[in-house]
């Protein structure tokens, strides 16, 4: 298993099948576009992208730099093999490399594949929390800021 980091359009859209919808490829030019968001794309042999992890660095006047770990997906059929660690650990070694004071996810206090994952590779709890969101008309469309 190798473990780079997707740089092209072509790459972030060849991971498709790891992430909940289909790619946009206006979506994926705009990820690799916006300073601080990070993909780094698992690997096979082959060249199968069997998992990923992204990251976007977050910038607070009290807190400085940190990385939120956005996404982790593993393909199914190379789940259970160290994959997602993997892909964890090289995201928080990046995080350290960008000079970032921490690191954080945010998962649900039912999915104990993750858990497991993230309490593997050093990560503590910090309490429960809700998540919340908004769906705003037209966001897709809206240009670049």
């Amino acid at each position: 298993m190798e473990i780079r980091r997707a740089t092209t359009v072509a790459e972030l859209v060849a991971a498709e099948h790891l992430y909940d919808g289909p790619a946009r490829e206006e979506w994926a030019a705009r990820f690799l576009a916006a300073p601080g968001h990070l993909m780094l794309v698992a690997y096979t042999e082959d060249g199968f992208p069997a998992g990923f992890v992204s990251g976007i660095e977050m910038t607070h006047p009290d807190k400085g730099t940190e990385m939120c770990l956005y996404e982790l997906s593993v393909d199914e059929a190379h789940r259970r093999r160290g994959t997602g660690r993997a892909l964890t650990e090289a995201l928080l070694a990046a995080a350290r490399e960008r000079g970032c004071r921490g690191a954080w996810v945010g998962v649900d206090t039912d999915n104990a594949p993750a858990l497991a994952t993230y309490r593997a590779t050093g990560a503590a709890d910090e309490g429960v929390f809700a998540m919340l969101g908004w769906t705003l008309p037209d966001g897709e469309a809206a240009p670049p800021a």
